[in-house]
């Protein structure tokens, strides 16, 4: 069983490795190569910046980024290491992600992804995640950075929510019970 933590300033350091390693297993969407590069990944000034960073493993092995958009959480990236793929490591991370979202109130979790890659849409579909296709203005923008950096020329985009019911400490707070 792997540790899903809090990341610290050292974990921040190797998650753009992470990433980079991360992004190599996409080589083919619909068993056609990519017809242009993945866009490059956050930096770390970017990675510190976010509202929530999630890591599995000590040292890392892989990492949830999550911000907010439209008053709900966004997951804005998950990326586990090649060779700790399929170890259920990403659904780690994705429900640490989510029970954190929860207990800070949100409702719902957003994120974007490849519509035809298995460790993109049809995982997260298996997280809970279904595909939106009336978006807010914000997650438009986001679609649209998403076009302007070429994303959409690698494979259909998709973007996907999963509705967060509170926990019970998250209830206790709002009923003002501690």
């Amino acid at each position: 069983m792997i540790s899903i933590r809090d990341a610290e300033p050292l974990d921040i350091a190797f998650m753009p490795a992470i990433e980079t390693a991360a992004d190599s297993l996409l080589t083919s969407i619909d068993g056609a190569p990519l017809p242009v590069s993945l866009p490059a990944g956050a930096s770390r000034t970017e990675l510190a910046r976010s509202l929530k960073l999630l890591v599995a493993g000590r040292p890392c092995v892989g990492f949830a980024r999550l911000e907010e958009l439209d008053g709900g959480a966004h997951l804005e990236q998950l990326a586990v290491l090649p060779h700790r793929a399929g170890q259920g490591i990403g659904r780690a991370l994705v429900e640490a992600a989510k029970d954190w979202a929860r207990l800070q109130g949100y409702t719902s979790m957003t994120l974007t992804t490849f519509a035809n890659v298995l460790f993109n849409a049809p995982f997260y579909a298996s997280c809970g995640f279904g595909q939106v296709t009336d978006l807010s203005p914000a997650l438009l923008e986001v679609r649209l950075h998403e076009e302007a950096i070429g994303l959409d020329l690698i494979g259909q985009r998709v973007v996907m929510r999963a509705a967060l019911s509170p926990s019970a400490s998250a209830r206790r707070h709002q009923a003002g019970i501690t």
